[in-house]
């Protein structure tokens, strides 16, 4: 096409992060609760929301320094390209905004398994079940349907979403979309920790 472009490489950064996150955030409250400094946590004078939070904001930093060295990719392909900078820059930056609201979603996933598991493998595994689930599960859900019942699906998944703002087409519906399952599962961890006190 004449044009430089890192397509491919916001097409398989969500496979990544199904594995990197969850690793990332695997230790966030199971370690605690396992070695009993959750407790600890729960008496000082934060709310969980707070809390959960603080944690969260920790993943997601991790996850955009994980991000940042790929900008690497973005300055050679763009120096690559047949006409120097001839690179769709839209979609370039639009699939980091994807991947930092995906990032998002997945850290919040990973947060709430880490807190109802006091094993760190196990809340591995259940928060990559998990994004595998919303990532792919609803598309796949969404195959047996005819339309328009299976645009239900679709819309409830991750990666119609992620597919959207990937292309530089950064919509408000996708952005709501990625904030309110962020929130929603904030608000799950939240719940959980409230029940520990209990």
């Amino acid at each position: 096409m004449g044009e430089s472009s890192l397509t491919n490489f916001f097409i398989l950064a969500p496979d990544i992060f199904l594995f990197l996150i969850p690793a990332i955030t695997m230790r966030l409250f199971s370690e605690e609760n396992r070695t009993g400094t959750l407790e600890l946590l729960l008496t000082k004078p934060i709310t969980e929301f707070k809390l959960v939070f603080s944690k969260f904001i920790a993943g997601l930093i991790l996850v955009i320094v994980s991000i940042l060295p790929t900008l690497v990719y973005y300055i050679s392909v763009g120096e690559m390209g047949m006409s120097s900078w001839n690179i769709d820059s839209a979609a370039t930056w639009g699939g980091y905004i994807g991947l930092l609201l995906l990032g998002g979603v997945f850290v919040s996933i990973g947060l709430f398994t880490s807190s109802i598991s006091n094993n760190q493998v196990v809340a591995f595994m259940l928060s990559v079940a998990l994004c595998f689930s919303f990532y792919l599960g609803f598309g796949f859900i969404a195959s047996f349907f005819e339309a328009p019942y299976d645009l239900i699906f679709l819309k409830v998944g991750i990666a119609e979403h992620y597919s959207s703002i990937q292309r530089g087409v950064i919509d408000s519906r996708d952005v709501i979309y990625y904030l309110s399952v962020i929130s929603f599962f904030l608000m799950l961890t939240k719940l959980v920790l409230q029940s520990r006190k209990w």
